[in-house]
This record gives C-alpha cells, structure tokens and sequence, in this order.
C-alpha cells in the first residue's frame, strides 16, 4: 500500500513524445493500472485532444459535458471532472475540445503554469479528505511540442520518452530533449528527463535489438527496462474500456509493464543530484 505521508506532492510524470504511434497512451494507461497494483493512489491527465487515454479507459469523450479542457481554460475545478474506473486509477477526461485549449491559452499569461496550478489545487482540496491525495501523476501529452505539452512539461517532475524501436521513430526525439532543455531554463529548473521507454519490441529481428542497443548511446539517457514487446493483446484492450492489466494479466506486455511499474518507483525514491556551485575564478 501507499506510505506517502498526508501533505506530501506527489511524483508527476509527463509521457511525452511528439511523435505518434508510439504506445504513448497505452503505457499511461498501463503503467498507472500497474501502479494502482502496487498500491498507489493514481490520477492519469488526458492531454491529447483525440481523447484515446479517456477513450481506452471505458468513457465515451462525447458523452461528457466537462473535461479538463475546462479546467485550464475556464478554471472549472479538477475534483469536479475526475472520473474512477474499473482499472483502479482515476482519470481527468479529455474531449475534442481540447484542440480549442492551444489557442485559448496562446495569449495568456502564465500559461506555461496552467496545469501546474490546477493540480497543485487539487491536491491541497484532497489533502483533507479521507482517500488523501493522489502518490502518482501521470500526463499523457499531445503528439506536438505545443503549449499543452510545454505546461505538462512545466508541471512535472520528470518525463519518460516512450520510443518505438524502429529507426524512423528516433527522429524528433532530439526536438523533444530541446524543449525540455527550454522548460529546464525558464519553467521549471528541477524537470529530469527519466529515460526513454522502448515500446513495440520484436525481440525476433535484428533490428529492433540494433535500435534497442543504441538507445542509450545516440541520447545519452537511461532506458527503463523491460523492453514493451509488440502484441495484439494491447489492440484488444481499449475496446473493453480496460488497460491490458486487466483484459490479459498474464501476457508479456502486462507482465512488461508490471516491471516498468516498480522500476519507476524505485527511480521516484533516488536522490535528486546536488547542484554544484560553480567555483569563482582565482585572482591572479
């Protein structure tokens, strides 16, 4: 069960890469039914105006009057919004509306920090209540480098790249690890990128072990382990309105992402690296 002390922030974690197809949305729903497993208290963010998170999670987007389209553009309560499902995580819903959110926000000021603010709200409103606030954030972000991106970015305490393991997904992750040096710089000063995450992997073919093997080499960042194989089970899941924890329990992608699971939290608990002053020049 959860330990986190009432009060306490929870980890936020942007799933993020601008590139489509690339089980983006499927290890959101994944890694925080694993993590509601082991006992945590999950909220998923559907950011992506396509609504695929919301969608997968068994909530027709077109049968809701309120998203969280409304929370960062008309300052509507999240806890209002919050839906539960089946799979043990609670979820704040996107709906096609959404698309309108970039541009709503494209003029005002702060709006890198729109998301920050509402779950920051949230959470002080669930600290005194009886199930407490939430251990785990997830933000599934758009497929773009766009605003919404930038303030999940903003918002969190590390992003995790899931990455196909296929050379032609590798472009644009290089786009992505700018931006974050950018929210790094003017945003949010303590955003670590937590690694990329190889997903769709055919263990079978030469290639992919190549992709895989040069992962860390090309970006200089950690890969979180296991390696996402490449199955119909995780097609199936979403029309059941579940994530594969629950349509398939005993499949490699669910017992892959289990793994992910508790290796992200024992990355939660490692200690942030001091910064270093820099040291003044000697005088001559």
């Amino acid at each position: 069960m959860s330990t986190k002390s009432r009060g306490a922030a929870p980890v936020t974690l942007a799933v993020a890469n601008q590139k489509g197809g690339v089980a983006k949305t499927t290890s959101v729903a994944s890694i925080g039914a694993a993590l509601a497993e082991l006992g945590h208290r999950v909220l998923l963010v559907d950011l992506d105006p396509q609504a695929c998170l919301t969608f997968s999670l068994g909530i027709d987007p077109e049968d809701l009057e309120t998203s969280v389209h409304h929370v960062l553009t008309q300052g509507v309560d999240p806890a209002e919004i919050i839906i539960e499902t089946e799979d043990g995580v609670d979820v704040l819903p996107a709906t096609i509306e959404l698309a309108r959110a970039e541009a709503d926000l494209l003029t005002r000021t702060g709006r890198e920090h729109v998301i920050k603010g509402a779950l920051e709200q949230l959470q002080d409103d669930l600290d005194d209540t009886e199930e407490g606030a939430y251990d785990w954030v997830l933000l599934d972000c758009p497929p773009s480098l766009g605003v919404l991106t930038v303030a999940a970015l903003t918002a969190a305490d590390g992003v995790l790249v899931p990455l196909q393991c296929e050379t032609l997904s590798h472009r644009g992750v290089g786009q992505l690890l700018d931006t974050v040096h950018d929210v790094r710089r003017f945003t949010n000063r303590g955003l670590e990128v937590w690694g990329v995450l190889p997903t769709l992997y055919d263990g079978r073919t030469n290639h992919a072990r190549t992709v895989l093997e040069t992962i860390s080499e090309t970006y200089d960042l950690e890969v979180v382990e296991p390696p996402i194989p490449k199955t119909i089970k995780f097609a199936e899941a979403p029309a059941a309105g579940r994530s594969i924890l629950a349509t398939s329990r005993s499949s490699k992608g669910a017992k892959a992402y289990r793994e992910v699971a508790e290796n992200l939290v024992s990355r939660a608990s490692r200690p942030k690296p001091k910064k270093t002053a820099k040291k003044a020049p000697k005088k001559r």
